[in-house]
C-alpha cells in the first residue's frame, strides 16, 4: 500500500528568500521577531504568526513521513498567508511566487511531494491563468481559502475560477483561514478548535445554497477537518432549507443540503473514532482521505493509528490512504 497524506503544509525557506528580496513587489514586509523567526505584515496592517522550523524544515518532514508510514504527502501553502485583501496585481505576484517555490520544493523531492496550486480570488480570472499555470508546472490540484477577505467563497463570484477547476480535473482543497482570532475565541486555543472549522462551516454552507455545486456538479472540493461542523449540523441545514423564506435568506440550491454530502471528499482529521465512524456511515467510506494538517498543532501525528483505532479494516484503511486519492488526483 502506498499512503498518501492529502493534507499537509509545507514552506519552503526559498519562498522567506523571495520575500525578503521582492516583498514590496506583492505588498508585503518580512518582520524579524526573532533572529531566523519571521512573519508576514501585509500592506493592510495584517500581521500573521510567524514561520516555525517545523513549517519550514523538509529534513524534520521527510523523518516524521517514514516515522508515520506514509509515503507520499500533497503539500499545499499555509492559508493564512493567502493574502486575498492585497491589490489584485499583487496578489497575483505573490501567488505566482508561492506556486513557484513549492514547485521548486516538490521537483527535489519528486518521490515524496506533490502540490496543490493557489490563486488570488480577489481576481477570479487570474486565479484561472494561475491554476492553469499551476497544473502545467506539476500541481495535481488547487487550494482555496474558504473566504475572500471576509466574504464566503459562495457569496463571491468565482464561476470563471470553478470552471477551470473542473475544466483541468483540478480537486480542490477547502481550507480554513484565520490570520486574526476572532476576540471570543483568542483563549483556551479556541481559535484552533472553533473558529478555523467555524470558517469551513460557513464557507460550505455558502457554496451549497449559493448554488455553485449545482452550476459544477463536476467540481471535486475536499473538505478540511472532516468537513467541520458540516456533517453534525446537516440536519439543522436540512430543516432550514425548507423552514426558511428564500428570498430573505438567498438559498438557490436546487436540492437538500444533505443530498449535497456526497458531493464533498472529506479528510480524516477528526481525532475521535465515533466521529470518524459517523463520518463514514454519512457519505461514505470512498469520501474520505487521510490527512494530518501537520506541523500545526491540531494535526494528526499518527493517521494510520488513529484510522485503526477507530476500528477500520486493513481494506478500508487502504482505500482511504491509496485508492480514492490515486483515483481522484489521477496518479
Amino acid at each position: 500500500m502506498t499512503v498518501i497524506n492529502t493534507h499537509a503544509h509545507l514552506v519552503s525557506p526559498d519562498l522567506i528568500n523571495t520575500l525578503a528580496d521582492r516583498g514590496h513587489e506583492f505588498g508585503i514586509d518580512l518582520v524579524e521577531q526573532k533572529p531566523d523567526l519571521h512573519a508576514c505584515r501585509f500592506e493592510s496592517g495584517m500581521q500573521i504568526r510567524p514561520f516555525f522550523d517545523k513549517l519550514m524544515n523538509t529534513d524534520y518532514r521527510l523523518k516524521e513521513m517514514d516515522r508515520q508510514g506514509i509515503d507520499l504527502e500533497i503539500l499545499s501553502m499555509w492559508t493564512d498567508i493567502f493574502g486575498y485583501d492585497l491589490p489584485a496585481d499583487k496578489g497575483a505576484l505573490w501567488h505566482t511566487a508561492m506556486n513557484d517555490s513549492m514547485a521548486k520544493l516538490c521537483d527535489r523531492h519528486s518521490d515524496r511531494f506533490l502540490w496543490m496550486a493557489s490563486g488570488a480570488l480577489q481576481d477570479p480570472s487570474s486565479a484561472a491563468r494561475e491554476l492553469e499555470r499551476g497544473i502545467k508546472a506539476g500541481a495535481v490540484g488547487a487550494i482555496v481559502a474558504t473566504h475572500v477577505n471576509g466574504r464566503n467563497l459562495g457569496e463571491c463570484d468565482l464561476d470563471e475560477y470553478w470552471a477551470a477547476c473542473v475544466e483541468l480535473n483540478a480537486p480542490v482543497l477547502v481550507h480554513p483561514a484565520q490570520p486574526a482570532p476572532p476576540p471570543r475565541s483568542e483563549k483556551f486555543a479556541l481559535t484552533q478548535i472553533v473558529a478555523y472549522t467555524n470558517d469551513t462551516t460557513l464557507s460550505v454552507g455558502s457554496l451549497i445554497s449559493g448554488g455553485v455545486m449545482d452550476r459544477f456538479p463536476r467540481l471535486s472540493l475536499i473538505l478540511s477537518h472532516g468537513g467541520a461542523s458540516l456533517p453534525f449540523l446537516i440536519g439543522r441545514f436540512d430543516r432550514m432549507h425548507e423552514a426558511a423564506d428564500r428570498t430573505i435568506t438567498g438559498n438557490v440550491a436546487k436540492k437538500k443540503p444533505s443530498e449535497y454530502l456526497k458531493k464533498f471528499f472529506y479528510d480524516a482529521i477528526l481525532h475521535h473514532g465515533p466521529a470518524l465512524n459517523y463520518l463514514r456511515d454519512l457519505v461514505g467510506l470512498d469520501r474520505i482521505l487521510l490527512g494530518t494538517d501537520l506541523p500545526f498543532p491540531p494535526g494528526d501525528p499518527d493517521p494510520i493509528q488513529t484510522l485503526k483505532d477507530a476500528e477500520f479494516s486493513g481494506s478500508d484503511i487502504q482505500t482511504i490512504a491509496e485508492k480514492t486519492p490515486k483515483a481522484l488526483f489521477n496518479f
